[in-house]
């Protein structure tokens, strides 16, 4: 991606960019990252699960089995939220709960092999039309400036 620079926005590689430049930036940012996100999201497998429930599988899947209430607090929503959405997806094979080993009063939610395998299908499917729009869109020169801003839009990611 390539920012232009005006004679009023003073160097932006250094630092020095008007602050009116920088809020054009993460607004540009933002429209052109959102539909990329969307459309990633939409098609392909997984794309009937809703943002919550396929949020709710990943962090099983990076985290491993835990409460609805550790879900509600990870997620940031309340664990009657959390319950709704285990139950849409344990309906459909993707999680299971079992009493907590520890605390026979408490369950704990797992992810089924079917759950890890819609999640990382649909996963491998993105990265493929991914890479394909990468390849058919963005010349070699562009694609090795796209590598370049990552590191950048990654540190970016870890402020917001």
């Amino acid at each position: 991606m390539v920012i232009p620079r005006s004679a009023a926005s003073g160097d932006v590689a250094s630092g020095d960019a008007v602050p009116g430049d920088v809020s054009r930036m993460a607004a540009d940012l933002r429209a052109c990252l959102g539909p990329l996100v969307r459309r990633l999201r939409q098609t392909g497998p997984g794309h009937e699960l809703t943002l919550s429930q396929t949020s709710v599988l990943v962090r099983l899947d990076r985290e491993g089995p835990a409460t609805p209430g550790t879900l509600a607090a990870g997620e940031g929503i309340r664990a009657q939220s959390v319950c709704t959405i285990v139950s849409a997806l344990q309906e459909r094979g993707l999680v299971v709960r079992d009493p907590d080993p520890d605390d026979g009063r408490r369950v704990v939610v797992s992810l089924t092999e079917a759950g890890a395998e819609a999640l990382h299908g649909a996963r491998r499917d993105q990265a493929r039309r991914l890479t394909r729009a990468l390849s058919e869109e963005l010349t070699p020169a562009e694609r090795k400036q796209l590598a370049a801003a990552l590191p950048l839009l990654e540190r970016v990611a870890r402020q917001v």
